[in-house]
């Protein structure tokens, strides 16, 4: 028998940490990852090549110590636009002044400066609005060239040097793929990276290019961070594997009360459709030079939570920030705090959503409710592709999934996954075995006691995703 540590949360929402500075050593990792992290998260806007490769080295060790798939999601940095720099690095501004930015590399001044994307000058017009330092300076479009945009100052004081550019309501012509992403790209996958996180993504056709770079090496999120994806959710949600709620950029391009709207329906379409959400960006911010944090903090963590995302995701708070273990602990307790009040049931049950018209949804929707019925302990699926498992916690049951398969990249990208435990163990040869070692794995696992009940789920016969048609009640003995 393989010893495995049970390392079994008490929570069915995921934790997304990213790694950085402020955690990349193997004790740290260690740590974080028994404070309750499901994903990392390498942000290759920051960091080198070499950073991410041996984070990677370290996570897959700890993953072998523990016997634990661990996921490891891989964040594109997409196109950056910037302004140039400034001959006395910044410049001072008042609202109704005229600025232009412009093709020339000169350092900028008082009345002008370097903006080098003539994608920009092509989309934009007059009246268009140019958002500067993250909106912290709003400028009118009163005349557009080809090579420069004459402006007038809305609001703000001061721009200086490379702050970045938004440009709120306009699609760009500019794929989401940067030379240096295609990098970072073919780096994260060689590397092994289970998920693929999207930046920049404007259009449903944006996703068809890294659909094809990825090639089934691993999934990918869609970060919602522009007003014009946000436009077409549902069709975002089909041509993606999981989603991201980026609310930093979105709360740059749109007002900051429209956000917490979004986010909720970016939530409700990927529960409908039974793909994983992650709801991201600020969400303990305070954290990253305080060891406790605010109260709205903790609300806004526990919003996330009661509207069903499947994870909860940490920035800055673990990659640069002074107390990354305090912030993974408070983000867990959070979690666990609000999946054990009385009212988390009801709020879920009051957002399910109807099966689809397949032998597959029929299975898994009985199987939430024969576990209801009978107070079973676990759920349990068989997969190889994953999809039997997503189905299951698309049901948003009462009790963990335990997800068996024998594939260790399916173990690692459902770790993603609302309410799933992923073990992975070799092929079975027929259901009575499989339903034998689900017992066992169980007990073992700390998810079930000797003579409770599990419900068991899987396709017949094995090997053909999405073929869930079996559902079996079972005994756990030792």
């Amino acid at each position: 028998m393989t010893d495995r540590p049970k390392l079994l949360r008490t929570r069915k929402t995921k934790i997304v940490a990213t790694l950085g500075p402020s955690s990349s050593t193997k004790e740290t990792i260690y740590d974080l990852f028994t404070l309750g992290v499901d994903v990392f998260r390498f942000n290759y806007s920051h960091g080198t090549q070499e950073d991410h490769a041996a984070r990677m080295k370290l996570v897959r060790e700890l993953e072998k110590d523990l016997n634990r798939p661990i996921a490891v999601m891989a964040d594109m940095q997409g196109p950056k636009l910037r302004v140039g720099k400034f001959a006395d690095g910044k410049v001072a501004l008042k609202a109704g002044q005229k600025f232009r930015l412009d093709m020339d590399e000169t350092p900028g001044d008082s009345k002008r400066v370097y903006l080098g994307h003539p994608e920009i000058f092509e989309a934009i017009g007059p009246d268009s609005t140019l958002l500067v330092d993250d909106g912290k300076v709003s400028l009118k479009v009163k005349k557009v060239g080809k090579d420069f945009a004459d402006t007038e100052v809305i609001s703000g004081t001061k721009i200086s040097d490379r702050k970045g550019v938004n440009v709120p309501g306009v699609v760009l012509p500019i794929s989401p793929l940067t030379e240096k992403d295609r990098r970072d790209l073919n780096h994260a996958l060689d590397i092994g990276a289970d998920w693929i996180a999207l930046s920049f993504v404007q259009r449903v056709e944006d996703v068809a290019e890294a659909r094809r770079l990825i090639n089934g090496r691993a999934t990918l999120v869609v970060k919602m961070e522009k007003p014009s994806a946000v436009e077409h959710i549902e069709e975002m949600v089909d041509v993606t594997d999981a989603m991201m709620v980026a609310r930093g950029d979105l709360g740059v391009e749109m007002p900051p009360e429209q956000v917490p709207i979004i986010q909720k329906r970016i939530v409700k379409a990927c529960r409908r459709a039974g793909k994983p959400v992650i709801v991201a960006t600020q969400m303990l911010e305070s954290m990253i030079t305080s060891p406790t944090a605010t109260r709205a903090e903790a609300s806004d963590v526990a919003t996330a939570v009661f509207d069903g995302a499947d994870a909860v995701m940490l920035s800055a708070e673990t990659a640069s920030g002074d107390y990354p273990r305090e912030a993974v602990s408070m983000m867990n307790r959070i979690a666990e705090t609000v999946e054990h009040d009385t009212d988390y049931t009801a709020v879920l049950d009051a957002e399910h959503y109807d099966p689809e018209n397949t032998a597959a949804d029929a299975i898994t929707a009985a199987a939430r409710q024969v576990a209801r019925t009978i107070g079973a302990a676990a759920i349990v699926t068989y997969t190889t592709s994953g999809s039997t498992t997503q189905r299951a916690a698309r049901e948003r049951p009462d009790v963990p999934i335990l997800c068996l398969t024998s594939r260790i990249q399916t173990a690692r990208r459902l770790a993603l996954c609302w309410g799933v435990h992923s073990v992975t163990t070799a092929d079975v040869k027929d259901f009575a075995e499989m339903v034998a070692k689900a017992c066992r794995i169980a007990h073992e696992d700390g998810l079930a006691s000797e003579g409770q009940r599990l419900v068991v789920t899987a396709g017949v016969p094995f090997g053909t995703p999405g073929n869930t048609n079996v559902l079996r009640i079972a005994w756990v003995d030792r």
